[in-house]
């Protein structure tokens, strides 16, 4: 069997994704499977993915296959679990940890000029894309936020270096961030 059709095969029944190195453990040291040659048979899935409903995408955990954005009307169908919609308050809160990190929830409220609702820092928290990285050195030693690798596999980025400019996220439409991360 070919390397490319097994690996394929792992990451498609895989529920997370999965590095060179995890997916070099599925095989027995006689296999002689190394990981160059598992970077080499994932370029090659890649290819085998153009043109298909489906990809291969290198987040910061690792390869996944994945539906193409293009098909997600048709299969959210069939999902039973609804998408979570996202208020404002709360896109913005996740924004300004993305970009601004580490930074405390004082900071976020300075920023935005408001409160931060303790359920938006919650939440984040609970869906594993924030986390506490440390304490600021101040009275009362704040906690200061930041991403989380399952923030940037959920987002399909490999760093926070994928993250578009502030600039470009000024000129989208709040709606249409919506629907991508309903997605």
């Amino acid at each position: 069997m070919e390397l490319k059709t097994i690996l394929q095969a792992i990451l498609l029944t895989a529920n997370k994704p999965l590095s060179a190195e995890q997916l070099e453990g599925y095989f027995q040291p006689e296999e002689k499977i190394s990981r160059t040659a598992i970077r080499v048979a994932l370029k090659d899935v890649q290819a085998l993915c153009e043109g298909q409903s489906f990809e291969l995408t290198e987040t910061a955990s690792g390869f996944r296959l994945q539906t193409r954005a293009a098909f997600q009307q048709w299969v959210q169908r069939h999902s039973e679990e609804k998408p979570q919609k996202y208020s404002r308050a709360f896109l913005e809160t996740l924004a300004l940890i993305a970009w601004r990190q580490p930074i405390t929830r004082a900071e976020i409220e300075e920023i935005r000029g408001v409160a931060v609702n303790a359920n938006i820092i919650k939440t984040l928290l609970e869906r594993d894309w924030v986390r506490v990285i440390g304490h600021k050195e101040l009275p009362g030693r704040p906690e200061m936020l930041g991403t989380t690798r399952h923030f940037l596999d959920y987002f399909n980025l490999k760093s926070l270096d994928d993250l578009p400019s502030l600039a470009a996220i000024k000129e989208l439409d709040i709606g249409k961030l919506q629907l991508e991360l309903l997605g």
